[in-house]
């Protein structure tokens, strides 16, 4: 296995440390919060990591295109889904579930998408689009606002939810043209 898939397999670990710092947040515990942006932190850096692995050492690889997506799915799903669902985070630092509703709903779109274009077609051909790219980066800047309790976050929703419903509709165009 290559360094830059070990580096996707570790931003995968860290998720379930991710989610059991906000588990066991408290107000007593405040130090939890920072734990949990730290490991968000470090995964989201190692997303740029393994990219400039795999690249500058030759190390893409079939196991790499579909692990690296996945390993940002778990990581921010995985983040998202805790901020929205665990009752002792307070308020001010929560996410709506609407906003988790369309992220979701897009990402299961895309596995749809995927699958069903592997049945067709017989290949799998996992190819993030500039705007797909664009919504995963402001997907991951989302936690960190919230962690950190930044205001406007209510706006960035709005903006990121928007970006999320046009790159789910980039994909859509692009499997339409991919059938054709």
């Amino acid at each position: 296995m290559s360094l830059a898939n070990k580096v996707s397999l570790l931003r995968i670990l860290l998720v379930p440390c991710i989610v059991a710092a906000l588990l066991y947040y408290t107000p007593q515990r405040e130090w939890l919060r920072f734990v949990a942006l730290g490991l968000f932190v470090t995964g989201v850096v190692s997303d740029g990591v393994d990219g400039f692995i795999a690249r500058s050492q030759q190390q893409q690889s079939q196991l790499g295109t579909v692990l690296d997506p996945l390993a940002d799915k778990f990581l921010i799903l995985g983040t998202l889904i805790s901020l929205s669902t665990i009752r002792a985070i307070p308020t001010w630092m929560r996410l709506p579930g609407w906003f988790n509703l369309i992220i979701i709903s897009r990402d299961v779109f895309l596995i749809a998408g995927t699958v069903v274009l592997f049945l067709l077609t017989g290949k799998l051909s996992v190819r993030p689009s500039w705007v797909g790219k664009c919504t995963i980066v402001a997907q991951m800047a989302v936690i960190p606002m919230a962690l950190l309790g930044m205001p406007g976050l209510h706006v960035v929703l709005i903006v990121v939810a928007a970006l999320t419903v046009c790159s789910g509709l980039g994909y859509l165009w692009m499997g339409t043209k991919v059938l054709s």
